[in-house]
């Protein structure tokens, strides 16, 4: 596998572009926990809510146990106390709805704000980069198995822009059909040049 090219200037960008895209995923990454991190922080409410509603129910429920244990009038009394308790309940629910919808929030934000950043710096940087990696893997080990400079230039006729063949020879299809070795040369350096592997 060839990852980056053998011209100096061609693998200085390369690299550079390598540097700048994780910074930058980096960067995503970390703000998307900070927003997670920020907007979870409203879930304290919901905890607090769901404390009260507990220490509420608890408290209702001992003192409804207590009053209960009063000869004669003591199941009547107990009774307000008992109702009470389940309304510390459905606070203490309350609470725990509202971390777990906060929870959702944080989550979704998170992810939304660190997943834009990040998929476009792969549409951008990684696409482009795996098509060279590619491209060079491929021409190499075709080199290595004997791929002619006849095939090359063909490769680039078929490769290349057409401004850039034109700076060859203006005819270059005709100078290709007809051999011409310098041409055959420079189009072969081309199509090798463009997939950044340096001519033997």
């Amino acid at each position: 596998m060839k990852l980056y090219s053998d011209f100096a200037a061609q693998r200085v960008r390369q690299m550079t572009a390598d540097v700048i895209a994780l910074a930058l995923i980096t960067v995503s990454i970390a703000t998307g926990i900070i927003v997670f991190s920020t907007v979870n922080q409203l879930a304290r409410f919901g905890v607090q809510m769901q404390t009260a509603g507990t220490d509420f129910r608890t408290s209702m429920t001992d003192v409804g146990d207590r009053l209960g244990g009063v000869p004669l009038i003591g199941e009547g009394i107990s009774a307000p106390f008992d109702t009470a308790s389940s309304a510390g309940d459905t606070l203490a629910a309350a609470g725990q709805t509202q971390q777990d919808l906060v929870l959702q929030a944080a989550i979704a934000l998170g992810v939304g704000v660190a997943a834009l950043p990040i998929l476009i710096v792969l549409l951008v940087w990684l696409i482009p980069c795996l098509r060279f990696i590619s491209r060079a893997t491929r021409t190499r080990a075709l080199l290595r198995a004997g791929l002619t400079t006849d095939l090359l230039a063909l490769r680039a006729l078929t490769h290349q822009n057409v401004r850039t063949i034109t700076k060859v020879d203006s005819d270059a299809v005709s100078a290709w059909r007809r051999g011409d070795p310098t041409v055959m040369q420079r189009l072969a350096g081309l199509e090798l040049r463009s997939v950044g592997i340096r001519a033997r």
